[in-house]
């Protein structure tokens, strides 16, 4: 298998498992994608729209969904009164959270056929791929939380 196939396949591999733990959740897999972004801290929704490739009316619509559902807020933003911030309300937190570690728990299981110097280079080589495409974080590595917890 050449890398197109197996990056495209992989990617479809974890959107399958990002899907799967969606609908056990009731989200969509974009509101599920929303919800860890925002689990960070708040943003703006051109901010948003950046990270999640999302055009500004199809945006708005996602927010509006799942503000609906009571999981976000619109709060406005200190540093522009023209602007508003989105930000997760408790449930939102408490669904985001589940839905976070039942999706971790599941997409580490897919390289369970590795030895564990494999998962390691697997993870060092997608890392850079990741990083040498300025990927957004629209998904935190479990240990991000504890690390930006340090650093404040």
């Amino acid at each position: 298998m050449g890398i197109a196939a197996a990056l495209v396949r992989s990617a479809f591999l974890v959107n399958a498992v990002y899907a799967e733990s969606g609908r056990e959740h009731g989200l969509t897999p974009q509101q599920g994608q929303l919800l860890c972004v925002l689990m960070a801290q708040p943003y703006g929704m051109s901010e948003l729209g950046a990270m999640l490739g999302l055009a500004k009316s199809s945006l708005t619509g996602l927010v509006d969904r799942t503000e609906r559902n009571g999981l976000v807020r619109r709060e406005p933003d200190p540093r522009d009164t023209r602007a508003v911030r989105v930000s997760l309300t408790a449930r939102g937190s408490r669904l985001a959270e589940e839905f976070y570690a039942e999706t971790c728990r599941r997409i580490e299981k897919l390289p369970d056929g590795l030895s564990p110097a494999e998962r390691d280079t697997l993870v060092r080589l997608l890392g850079r791929v990741v990083l040498d495409n300025e990927v957004p974080v629209v998904f935190q590595a479990p240990d991000d939380g504890a690390a930006a917890a340090r650093e404040q």
